[in-house]
Order: C-alpha cells, then structure tokens, then sequence
C-alpha cells in the first residue's frame, strides 16, 4: 500500500538528518496518513479511505465529502476517488441540485 494520501496526493519526502557535527544522513518524512470511514450525503454511501490528517481537517472545515469534493482539483485525487466525485455530481445533476456549466 502506497503512503499517499488519496484525497490530496500528499506523499512521502525526502530529506537529511543532520546530526550536531553536521553530519547529514539520508531520511524519509511520512505523511500522518488515517484511515478513516467518510459518508456522502448525496449518495448515502459511506467510503474507507486512508488520508492524511490535513485532508481530514479540511474536509470537515469544507463541510463534508460532497462539498471537498466539489471544490477539489483532479490533481491529487486518487483514481478511486475521481469515481466518487463523478458519481456525487452525475447524482446532483439528476437531482437538479446543481446547474451544468454551459
């Protein structure tokens, strides 16, 4: 299993640990990656997902799944949850929630 967050693409770094003597070693710095348990409202559907604790913060101040969703890019986004966000708007398009662009 990969250490990315699937909701914005956050990743493992590299960098070096210096020590006192300024000795510098290769290290890693890991995204604090969750498992977490997401609900759409739009689709009534609940969705496992390993993000990381920033995304979970912005996805509560945005005001769930569906709004995150809404307003994010394709860039960070797992393939996985470019499925829901098409279903969560295909859904608001059929329930005329939402306006197409023209």
């Amino acid at each position: 299993m990969s250490r990315t967050c699937e909701l914005t693409g956050k990743s493992v770094q590299y960098g070096n640990s210096v020590s006192h003597a300024k000795n510098k070693t290769r290290r890693r710095f890991l995204p604090n990656l969750c498992d977490v348990t997401l609900i759409s409202e739009t689709l009534c559907h609940s969705y496992r997902l390993r993000i990381s604790a920033h995304a979970l913060r912005s996805v509560e101040h945005r005001g769930g799944l569906d709004a995150f969703l809404m307003k994010a890019g394709k860039k960070g986004l797992s393939k996985r949850v470019c499925l829901i966000k098409r279903q969560i708007i295909r859904n608001q398009i059929i329930r005329n929630k939402i306006v197409p662009a023209a």
